[in-house]
């Protein structure tokens, strides 16, 4: 848990939780019983057990988990001054005293991290558990998006805009857009304000700097118009910094917020447009947490 810690705050304080497991398996010794996979599940056992104490971390305020990323806090960077042990030991006592506040114990049957639940404390072990499928299937999804060209992105995206209800009035063609990837409007024939200018830019492992919302907010020539950057990674803190600040409306679209979106809006979309990023739900016995 210390070293995914290490890991984040190497990172800058955020990181996706897939990247931060490989980076662990890089440099962390592992034993043959830690790399084991259990026989049921076919999940790592060290995977698993870090996913059970990192819900101690989120109690206690330290991390905070979104859509499969891994973000630390403030709270947990000076937490890690206190080292390995003290750190882990400080993480696990706040999350008993939360969770000795709770009026109704939880428990559900779990054959996994059970060598790992303190003093039989199943809720948690459930919690870590659903964390961990939903990781995964972020992961999952992220791969998928990862392997499209850009312009089959920007096409889910064009898909994602019309089922939202806006429509589309032009969309660049290949080569130079000059900043300008789709143009849309909230009714058929652009007669009503805002007109919407998007930019697309399909890079999963990059993080979008300033100077790119700079370019958005110039190619927004009327005092209407309404500015839309979507990225299948995320944006730097001075880009959310710029679009915060800037004049003109511009909304930052990461891929969290964009799987948020298509989910949500995923029963308006044509058959052909979920071809695009077909999802399919999967309900599991959650908690009162």
């Amino acid at each position: 848990m210390f070293a995914a810690f290490k890991i984040l705050k190497e990172a800058g304080g955020e990181l996706r939780g897939k990247e931060v497991l490989e980076r662990i398996e890089a440099t962390v010794p592992l034993d043959d019983f830690e790399t084991e996979r259990y026989v049921k599940t076919g999940n790592v056992r060290w995977k698993s057990i870090l996913h059970f104490y990192s819900i101690d971390c989120i109690k206690a305020g330290y991390m905070r988990k979104q859509k499969g990323l891994w973000i630390l806090t403030d709270e947990g960077a000076k937490a890690m001054k206190l080292g390995p042990d003290k750190f882990m030991d400080s993480a696990t006592k706040k999350y008993r005293e939360w969770d000795a506040k709770r009026k109704k114990e939880i428990i559900v049957p779990t054959d996994e991290v059970e060598e790992a639940v303190v003093q039989g404390d199943k809720g948690q072990a459930q919690k870590a558990r659903l964390d961990q499928y939903e990781e995964e299937a972020s992961n999952g999804i992220l791969d998928f998006i990862q392997s499209k060209n850009p312009y089959e992105f920007q096409d889910l995206v064009g898909a994602l805009l019309t089922a939202m209800g806006y429509h589309i009035s032009e969309v660049a063609e290949k080569g130079p857009d000059g900043g300008i990837d789709i143009v849309a409007y909230t009714d058929p024939l652009g007669t009503k304000l805002p007109r919407i200018i998007v930019q697309v830019k399909h890079r999963p492992n990059d993080a979008i700097p300033a100077d790119q919302i700079q370019k958005l907010a110039g190619t927004l020539k009327r005092n209407t118009d309404v500015g839309i950057f979507v990225t299948s990674g995320s944006f730097s803190k001075p880009a959310r910094k710029e679009a915060r600040e800037s004049r003109e409306h511009i909304e930052l679209i990461d891929f969290e917020r964009l799987m948020d979106l298509w989910q949500q809006y995923y029963a308006k979309l044509s058959d052909e447009q979920k071809n695009l990023l077909p999802l399919h739900p999967i309900y599991f016995l959650g908690s009162n947490e």
